[in-house]
């Protein structure tokens, strides 16, 4: 018996991305917070000092796709909440329940990844890989291209 592969279209991705998207918020919503705060203290989180607040709310509207005013939104609602504090006049630093809280979801959201993964080979997950970053980049491209050009 062979089976056949669903078609690899945008509606395959979409339906990955909000199925994968909906454990993860199950898990954030217990802590409190929201998948924009989870994506904007992640950035934090991962680097190697205090970020730029102007550099971290541009890379929140590059990740989620959403404008500067409910980027500027969330960072002050992680600033309001203790998760990141200024560190300067134009830096922030992820406090002390900043990162108990981004260790604690990212061991949460490692263990239910793990089973949601099992069992699917390392070279069919580095082949999706370079596919996801390839359809990115090029829609990335395209809504670059569609705000540049002016209304008809």
């Amino acid at each position: 018996m062979t089976i056949t592969a669903p078609p690899f279209d945008s509606r395959a991705i979409g339906l990955a991305h909000y199925a994968t998207r909906a454990v993860l918020e199950s898990v954030l919503v217990r802590h409190g917070v929201s998948f924009q705060q989870s994506v904007a203290l992640r950035l934090v989180a991962v680097a190697e000092g205090p970020v730029d607040r102007a550099r971290l709310a541009e890379d929140v509207v590059g990740a989620l796709k959403t404008g500067r005013p409910e980027a500027d939104g969330v960072v002050d609602g992680l600033i309001a909440a203790g998760l990141l504090a200024p560190d300067g006049p134009s830096p922030v630093r992820i406090t002390d329940a900043g990162r108990k809280l981004h260790d604690a979801t990212s061991a949460e959201t490692k263990v239910i990844a793990a089973r949601i993964y099992a069992g699917i080979p390392s070279d069919e997950l580095a082949v999706t890989g370079r596919v996801l970053a390839l359809v990115t980049e090029r829609a990335d491209r395209e809504s670059a291209a569609a705000a540049a050009t002016p209304d008809q």
